[in-house]
């Protein structure tokens, strides 16, 4: 019987959360365990999700247990480099729960453009492999060309599309050719495993 494991998740917008909680999902899922998910924070950018993870923290200290079973804070790099953005968040850090950082270099769209069979699966047609540049909109106006080729209007700029194009990844593959995601993917496989060895809450009601 599968294992609960309690995450709470910080990120930016609606793409980080069709992202990053699929990517969650998926990874928890296969390790054998059922992922209960609380999102604190899911719009406003960058500064909301470092000012809602910092109430967040006062708030575990000052009420104690029960804490998550991990913490996943997700904000793009942007123009300031992924090791900036780390070095930022790493400062909000907290003992009480394992945390880890989803940091899409430069922008999460980017992440749906590297895997072009997984790409194919979802929408019906490949897509051409991203360059490196910090304007978001370059990888926004290339997602939704890529789904327009196929023949569809995305409604939402594709992110309708992002749960389809991470389930059908190849997740090694594409971590070979992307650093940041790389990161994150080894950082969330490596905390669900250590899970395996702590008595974590069944997921059965």
């Amino acid at each position: 019987m599968a294992k609960a494991v309690r995450v709470a998740l910080f990120v930016e917008d609606f793409a980080h959360e069709k992202v990053i909680g699929t990517l969650v999902k998926r990874v928890a899922e296969e390790l054998g365990f059922t992922p209960q998910l609380d999102w604190r924070n899911a719009t406003r950018g960058h500064g909301a999700v470092v000012g809602e993870l910092k109430r967040y923290v006062q708030d575990l200290n000052a009420q104690g247990s029960p804490f998550p079973d991990l913490i996943i804070v997700a904000t793009d790099a942007n123009c300031h480099g992924l090791k900036k953005r780390k070095k930022e968040l790493t400062q909000l850090n907290t003992p009480l729960a394992p945390m880890i950082f989803a940091i899409p270099d430069p922008h999460v769209e980017r992440w749906l453009l590297l895997d072009g069979a997984a790409f194919r699966k979802a929408v019906g047609v490949g897509c051409d492999a991203p360059g490196r540049k910090c304007d978001r909109k370059r990888y926004k106006k290339q997602l939704v060309d890529a789904i327009l080729a196929a023949g569809i209007t995305p409604s939402l700029g594709g992110i309708e599309f992002a749960e389809d194009i991470v389930q059908a990844m190849d997740l090694d593959n594409v971590a070979q050719n992307d650093r940041s995601f790389k990161d994150f993917i080894t950082a969330l496989r490596g905390q669900i495993k250590q899970l395996s060895a702590r008595p974590i809450a069944d997921a059965s009601p």
